[in-house]
C-alpha cells in the first residue's frame, strides 16, 4: 500500500516505503535535532531511533542495539546530517561487543548513557574505540568520582539543562576546570537559557531555542521586509503579473542577487545564460519561478538568523508541499505554510503581527497561528517527528488515515532538497 501510494507522487522517493512490511507496527522512524555552536552554526545532528509503535524498546536491550545500528546503515544517516557530525546513543552491547563498527567513525560521537555503569569493560572497550577513531560523549552527565576513567576519554559531556540547577552546574565545571572536553547544553528551548548556558561556559547547544527566540511584542515589521511579504502575496495569485512583479524584485538588490544565483545552480537546472530577472522569468517559467523566489525571498528575511532555521523552513515547505497529494491539499499553500511557519523565528516579529499582511486563505491564516485545522496536519506530524514525539506522530497519522511509511518517504526527500537547495541559497 505505501509503496502504491508513493508511486502517484511524481518525483517522491519510496526507499523509504519499501524498507518495512505492510503491518504499521514495523515502520521505521529517525529524526534529527540540532547540535549548534554559538554563533547558531549547526555542528552535528543527534539521532533518535524508533522501531514500531513502542516509545521506547521493550525487552531486550541487545535487540534494542541491533535495531539502531541495522537503521544506521539502512538509512544511511550520512544523508540525514549532510555529512555532519552524528550523534548516537549506545547500549552497553554495542559499546563493548564492537557493534558500533558498522558505522564509519569519523562522522560518529558514540554517546555513553548515564544507566551504564563505568565498569573496568566498558572502559577498555571505550579506549578501543577511541583507538579505531570514535568520538565519545557521556550523555545526561551528573558528576560521579566512578566516572572519572570514562570523563578522561571523553570528548564531549552532555548536561540536561532540566535535570540540573546552575549551583550543580557550576560544580561540575569545576571538576572539569582543566579537562578539554567540550560541554554540551541539552534541551535549551529559549533564548534566556541559551544565554545562560553560554555564560556558564558551554560551548555546544542543543535544543530549539533558535525556533523561539525572545519576541519583541511591539516591534513593527520592516519596510523592506514587508516588501517581500508583498511578493510573496503576489506569487500567490493564481495568474502572475510578470511586469509588476520584475519592478517589485529589482527594487531588493539582494533578493535579485539570491534569485540569479538560484536558477544558475544545478537545483533548477536552466541551461540557458541568465542575467536578468526578465531571463530569469523566461527560463523557469511561472510555476519555477514561484519556487525559486519564495526559496530567495525566505533566504533573505533569515538574514542574520541561524542557518538552522532556514533549513528547517525549507524542510517543512518541501515536505508539505510533496505531501499535499496525500491530503487532497492545494500543494503551493502547503509549501507556504511549512515556509511561513518560522517566518516568527527568523523576524523576531509575532505571527499575530505578521499574520494580517498575509493574503492566505482563513484556514491558512488561522493554522499558521496554530489553529487545529485540517490544512495543518502535515505540519503537525513533522513538528512532532523533529521533537521525536513518536506518540504524536502516530496520533496525528491515525486521526487523518495518513500512511506511516509514505510520510517517512516524504521526508527524506524533503531533506535531500532542503541541503541542495541550501548550497546556492
Amino acid at each position: 500500500m505505501a509503496t502504491q501510494v508513493a508511486a502517484e507522487m511524481p518525483g517522491v522517493d519510496v526507499s523509504l516505503a519499501v524498507l518495512s512490511s505492510e503491518k504499521q507496527d514495523t515502520v521505521r522512524y529517525v529524526a534529527r535535532q540540532p547540535i549548534l555552536d554559538l554563533h547558531g552554526r549547526v555542528y552535528g545532528y543527534e539521532l533518535l531511533f524508533r522501531s514500531g509503535r513502542e516509545q521506547s524498546f521493550q525487552g531486550d536491550g541487545n535487540l534494542a542495539t541491533r535495531t539502531m545500528l541495522d537503521n544506521a546503515v539502512v538509512f544511511g544517516l550520512e544523508r540525514l546530517t549532510g555529512g555532519l557530525t552524528a550523534f548516537v546513543n549506545c547500549t552497553r552491547e554495542a559499546l563493548t561487543e564492537k557493534l558500533v563498527d558498522v558505522l564509519p567513525a569519523s562522522l560518529f560521537v558514540l554517546e555513553i548513557l548515564e544507566t551504564l555503569e563505568p565498569t573496568p569493560a566498558l572502559v577498555s572497550a571505550c579506549r578501543g574505540l577511541k583507538r579505531a577513531g570514535f568520538r565519545l560523549a557521556l550523555d545526561d552527565f551528573r558528576w560521579k568520582p566512578e566516572w572519572e576513567p570514562l570523563i578522561e576519554l571523553a570528548d564531549y559531556i552532555k548536561v540536561d539543562f532540566t535535570l540540573s540547577g546552575p549551583a550543580e552546574r557550576r560544580a561540575l565545571l569545576k571538576h572539569l576546570n582543566d579537562s578539554p572536553v567540550a560541554l554540551i547544553a541539552e534541551k535549551i528551548e529559549t533564548q534566556e537559557e541559551f544565554r545562560q548556558a553560554r555564560d556558564e561556559g558551554f560551548t555546544l547547544i542543543q535544543g530549539y531555542y533558535f525556533c523561539r527566540p525572545q519576541l519583541i511584542e511591539n516591534r513593527k515589521v520592516p519596510a523592506n521586509r514587508l516588501t517581500q511579504i508583498e511578493i510573496l502575496r503576489v506569487l500567490r495569485e493564481k495568474e502572475l503579473n510578470m511586469q509588476q512583479l520584475c519592478t517589485m524584485v529589482k527594487r531588493d538588490a539582494s533578493l535579485t542577487y539570491r534569485l540569479l544565483r538560484l536558477l544558475s545552480s544545478p537545483l533548477y537546472g536552466v541551461r540557458q545564460e541568465v542575467n536578468s530577472v526578465k531571463t530569469a522569468l523566461i527560463a523557469v517559467g511561472e510555476d519555477g519561478f514561484r519556487r525559486v523566489a519564495t526559496l530567495a525571498i525566505t533566504s533573505e528575511l533569515n538574514a542574520g538568523q541561524p542557518e538552522e532555521l532556514l533549513r528547517m523552513a525549507l524542510v517543512r515547505a518541501r515536505f508539505c508541499e510533496l505531501g499535499a497529494e496525500l491530503c487532497l491539499l492545494d500543494a503551493t499553500e502547503q509549501y507556504l505554510l511549512g515556509l511561513l511557519s518560522l517566518l516568527p523565528a527568523m523576524l523576531r516579529v509575532p505571527m499575530q503581527q505578521l499574520a494580517p499582511h498575509l493574503p492566505l486563505r482563513e484556514e491558512i491564516t488561522v493554522a499558521l497561528m496554530g489553529a487545529a485545522v485540517p490544512e495543518r496536519r502535515l505540519l503537525d506530524w513533522l513538528m512532532a517527528h523533529e521533537h521525536g514525539d513518536w506518540a504524536g506522530c502516530d496520533a496525528i497519522a491515525a486521526q487523518h488515515s495518513l500512511n506511516q511509511e509514505t510520510l517517512l518517504a516524504v521526508y527524506e526527500r524533503a531533506l535531500d532538497w532542503a541541503e541542495s537547495a541550501l548550497h546556492y541559497a
